[in-house]
């Protein structure tokens, strides 16, 4: 199933008035939900990928929470939008009825991870988060985005499929109309 999500336990972010706040979050055990669900999906909440870029989100409010109140409307803001982006892109790809739909969803979605990357060095850059915070959020995106790879190779492969399938099955459908 792979690597269970970093645990936050212990790091700092840097609040307003220069102390430090302890982050003590508990990230889901991700593997446990997805052995709970059945082989294939009814639902975006059955994705893997979903699991964990929801808990990349929810990681990142508690983190920005103690941003200084002056970046309410800036990093804050972007921050967390450009997480709830990814989620949010998964779950609308994923009743999309064409693979090609759902595989620009994937492709939106990728793009808000690469967005949030930036915004966890920013934050590193201006001492918002400590180095113990900036290593385990690019664990947890690395991790998201692994999954997110997976999901939309997955879409890709099962595209490919469907088309050698419809290719055969046209070539079969040509040859018995030419014998007749």
């Amino acid at each position: 199933m792979g690597v269970e999500p970093t645990k936050l336990a212990g790091s700092y972010v840097s609040r307003a008035d220069g102390s430090r706040a302890t982050i003590l979050l508990k990230v889901r055990n991700i593997k446990k939900i997805m052995s709970d669900k059945m082989s294939s999906s009814r639902s975006f909440t059955d994705l893997e990928c979903w699991h964990y870029a929801h808990e990349f989100v929810k990681t990142v409010y508690a983190v920005t929470k103690y941003y200084p109140e002056d970046e309410r409307y800036g990093l804050t803001s972007q921050f967390r939008r450009a997480a709830v982006s990814i989620a949010a892109n998964i779950c609308e790809g994923y009743r999309k009825l064409s693979c090609a739909d759902k595989l620009r969803f994937m492709n939106i979605a990728q793009g808000s991870h690469e967005e949030y990357r930036y915004y966890i060095i920013l934050s590193f850059d201006i001492n918002y988060i400590n180095k113990t915070t900036f290593d385990d959020l690019e664990n947890l995106i690395g991790q998201v985005s692994w999954k997110l790879n997976g999901y939309a190779e997955g879409i890709r492969k099962n595209k490919d499929q469907r088309e050698t399938f419809n290719s055969r099955s046209q070539s079969t459908l040509v040859s018995t109309n030419e014998v007749s």
